[in-house]
This record gives structure tokens, sequence and C-alpha cells, in this order.
């Protein structure tokens, strides 16, 4: 994979540097501030990009904005927000566009290196991994028109599990339910949000996911 970096503390953006390329990733730009992310976003269209939420000059949200900008500039670009923060000012913008290839992992959560690559992957191949601390903070503001009104409790615990990044069986293991039992819950929440067999699965995955994310 062809990684761009961004974060303004550079023992962190070293590390990750030093990490991707031992894993094979070429990282392609290290940058420190949102204006830089955008640039090399255009320039080097990477295959994903690694940004932190809090950069200068003011240090609140320049990260997610450069990113949505990013994404603007280069239609579904990439992007695994990488913070110690949960922000969720522009991370709407983010999910608006409904392409995909969108995430939201806290650094002090992540405890495995190859849970991260995998979760980099995922991004870079047009899916989407969500911390459940983000997923939670991103719920909070359910719209009145909910819809995912129609979803079983069941469903709608399948479906956040599924906006965590984790696979059929990762999902059948944390609630205890057979694989049969989840393809069953995944294809009831397909055909609940109209999300039919015109699309590939993965497609129709990251939709439910950004509904879920977006109601």
């Amino acid at each position: 994979m062809r990684v761009v970096v961004a974060d303004d503390a550079v023992l962190i953006r070293e590390g990750l540097v030093r990490l991707l390329e031992e894993f094979g990733c070429e990282v392609v730009a290290t940058v420190g501030d949102g204006d830089a992310l955008v640039s090399a976003v255009a320039e080097h269209r990477p295959d994903v990009s690694v940004v932190d939420v809090r950069m200068p000059p003011s240090f609140t949200d320049e990260g997610l904005r450069a990113a949505v900008e990013a994404r603007r500039r280069v239609p579904g670009a990439p992007v695994l927000i990488l913070s110690q923060y949960v922000e969720v000012s522009y991370a709407d913008d983010l999910l608006a566009d409904a392409r995909g290839a969108v995430g939201y992992l806290l650094k002090d959560r992540v405890v495995d290196v190859e849970e991260f690559l995998e979760g980099l992957r995922r991004v870079a191949a047009g899916g989407t991994v969500f911390d459940p601390q983000v997923v939670s903070q991103l719920m909070v503001r359910r719209r009145k028109d909910d819809p995912l009104a129609q979803l079983t409790p069941r469903e709608r615990e399948v479906l956040g599990l599924m906006a965590e990044g984790r696979s059929n069986p990762a999902i059948g293991r944390q609630l205890v339910i057979s694989d049969g039992a989840v393809e069953k819950h995944i294809r009831s929440i397909f055909s609940k949000l109209g999300l039919y067999a015109d699309d590939s699965d993965q497609h129709r995955r990251v939709l439910a996911v950004l509904a879920y994310l977006r109601s």
C-alpha cells in the first residue's frame, strides 16, 4: 500500500512510518499540517492516508477538515483517522458522500499491530472501520426520522459490529450466534435498508454501515 501519514507530532509520525514500512507499506509523504495533507493526497493519490485530528494552527479539528477537503479534491480518497480524541464535528462530512473508504480509530485503544494494519487495508479497499467509542459518539445525535427504525435490536447489534469492521465470524463470536445466523441478520438488514443484490455484498455492507453512522 502507498500511504500518506499526517501527524504534527514528529515522534508519532516517524514511529508510524517505521511501522508501516516494516510491514511492507510505501510511505509516499509525511506531513504535519492540514494544507500539506491536502496537497500530498492530490499529488500522490495514495492508497490510504493516516490522519491525526488535531494539527496546527489551532490544534482542534484541522486534520478532519483537511481529510474532508482531500476527499473533495480526490473523490473517495481513502482516509483512516487515527487520533487520541473523538471529534464528530466533521466526521459526518467524511461519511456524507457515501463512498466508504473511511475509518476512525483511537490511538490509545489500538493494542494490536495486525488489527491496525487490517483496518488500514480495509479502508484502502473501500471499506469502513470505526472504534466503538467513535460509533457511540456518532450515534448520540440520531435523527427523529431514523432510517434504521425497522431493524430489530439484534440487527442493530450486528450492524454496530459491522461498523467496527468486524467480519461475519467475529460478529458471531461476539454475539454467540452461528455464522448462518449472522448472514441471515445481514441479509435482513440489507433488505430493510433497500440494499439489493444489484450491488456487491461488500458495497452493500459499506452502504449499510454508512446509513448506520449517519442516522
